[in-house]
Order: structure tokens, then C-alpha cells, then sequence
């Protein structure tokens, strides 16, 4: 306390000086029009400066939630637009409930951990067992880039074999003429925009510049795009061709992603493994 004194004491006349001059300013601003109105206007220039900032920082921490919301509201188009794909064109009938004719169905997930400078890389996804997830699906980026399949899934939590992972290998076709082959990474000099297309019979016309979507012969729907042919003809020793890719997606930059959903994965799978009990 008697150090609070003496320091007021000190500085008195500093603080008499403006207790004065504010109230000189109030007063001058209560009695003029003139400098009250400037007063005014430069407050509420102040103020809504202020409040503009406050609101660009609250947009920024918001960002996520608006992302997670699109990513949803995405996911819905993409599956409709999958039902008025899968509509056969060649009956006259009424679809009622469009949700029964649909093959596939999107879930958008949240990358939360990303490798791709490694020779096999994993991704983990923020949805799991208890959003549906299986191991086998595929998994594709906002732009449909492919982005690989599902490995390991827990409760809340999944684990995605990344396309640049040796053992990934997806059944992709020409976008011009539906030739198929086979899409590996493969690269020992881990260029995350490169991969090949193999197993190509050599009658097979491609071109430099020729685009390579999926097949529908596996995990994803047909046509997804994966790439464009970037050097062609390459020999692999056998009657077959490859071909170097460059790839759309960016696996240096994904944030969000969809799993696709296979209504009919469980019944093919079951299908297929009967078949190889004949061979």
C-alpha cells in the first residue's frame, strides 16, 4: 500500500493530465455536432474494422466444420449421381426409392495421418468398423482421383493401403477404347505422380496423353479417372506393353477422402470364390 502511494505520488501530475484531457475531449465531443459526428465515424470505423478481423478468424476456425459438411453433402451427390447411372435405359419404369437401386454409396472420412515418401504407404482414416467400413474398399479422392483400399479397420478408425504401396495393383482401362491392364506404383525413385499401366496387349493403340480411369472389374466403380498416359509402348519382355502414368491425385496434399461403399461386394466375393473351386 505505501508503495502504491508513493508511485502515485511520483506521477501525479501524468495522471491529473489525463483525467483532464479525457475530460476535456468528452466534453468538447458532448457540446459540438461537428466533432461529436467525427467522433462517431471514426468509432465505428474502428469498431468495424474490429469486428471484421474478428469475423475472418472466426471463419478460419470454422474451416473444419464447413469442410466436414461439404465432404457430407458431397458424398450425397456422388451417390445419386451413381443411382441415375445405374437407371436401365432400356426399360420404361419409375424409380420410387432411388436408395434400393444404387450399387454404390460414398462415406467421407478425414485423413489424419498421411505417408507417401515411403516405399509402402499407409493412410488412416477418422471412420471405421462402426461407419460400415470393411477391408477391400476402395477409397477415392474428392476429384475421384484413386486414392487405394481399405487394409485394417477398428471401431472409429481405419487403415488405407495407399495406391503407392508395392502390393496395390487396381484394374484400370483406355478411357478411348476400354483396353485393360492393370495399375501398379512400382517406382523405386518414390515419385508420388507416377505410376504404370501394365499387362497391355501389344495390338493396343495408345498415345501420349490417353486417359486411364478404373475398369469396374474389382473394388471400384467403372470409370473413375486415374491418370494420363505420359510415355507409351514400354516392353515388358513378354507379348504384353506398359505404359508410364501420370497421376491426377496429389498424395502430398489429401486432407479428405470417400470410401465407397459396395452393396454387392459381400455377394461377388462369395461368387467369385465359388468360381475358383471349378478351375
Amino acid at each position: 500500500m505505501r508503495n502504491l502511494w508513493i508511485f502515485l505520488s511520483r506521477y501525479n501530475a501524468f495522471f491529473f493530465l489525463i483525467i483532464f484531457l479525457v475530460a476535456g475531449i468528452v466534453l468538447t465531443v458532448k457540446n459540438n455536432a461537428y466533432q461529436r459526428s467525427i467522433t462517431l465515424n471514426s468509432t465505428n470505423a474502428v469498431v468495424g474494422g474490429a469486428y471484421e478481423r474478428l469475423n475472418i478468424v472466426k471463419r478460419y476456425l470454422n474451416l473444419g466444420m464447413v469442410n466436414d459438411s461439404l465432404a457430407r453433402e458431397n458424398a450425397l451427390l456422388k451417390t445419386e449421381l451413381l443411382a441415375l447411372r445405374t437407371v436401365d435405359s432400356a426399360k420404361d419404369v419409375t424409380v420410387k426409392d432411388t436408395t434400393l437401386q444404387v450399387q454404390y454409396t460414398y462415406l467421407p472420412a478425414k485423413v489424419i495421418k498421411n505417408s507417401f515418401t515411403l516405399r509402402n504407404n499407409i493412410i488412416t482414416i477418422n471412420k471405421g468398423r462402426l461407419d460400415g467400413l470393411q477391408p477391400d474398399m476402395a477409397v477415392i479422392s474428392p476429384g475421384q482421383g484413386v486414392i487405394g483400399l481399405i487394409r485394417d479397420v477398428s471401431d472409429h478408425l481405419a487403415t488405407v493401403r495407399s495406391l503407392l504401396h508395392k502390393d496395390t495393383r487396381i484394374s484400370v482401362a483406355i478411357k478411348k477404347n476400354n483396353a485393360l491392364g492393370s495399375l501398379v506404383w512400382g517406382d523405386r525413385n518414390f515419385d508420388i505422380r507416377k505410376a504404370f499401366v501394365t499387362d497391355i496387349p501389344n495390338h493396343v493403340k495408345m498415345v501420349v496423353g490417353d486417359t486411364i480411369i478404373t475398369s469396374g472389374a474389382g473394388e471400384f466403380p467403372v470409370g473413375i479417372p486415374v491418370g494420363r498416359v505420359r510415355k507409351t509402348n514400354i516392353s515388358t519382355g513378354d507379348n504384353f506393353l506398359a505404359a508410364e502414368v501420370t497421376l491426377f491425385n496429389d498424395f502430398s496434399n489429401l486432407q479428405y477422402v470417400y470410401v465407397i461403399k459396395n452393396k454387392y461386394a459381400r455377394e461377388q466375393k462369395l461368387l467369385e470364390q465359388n468360381s475358383k473351386t471349378d478351375e
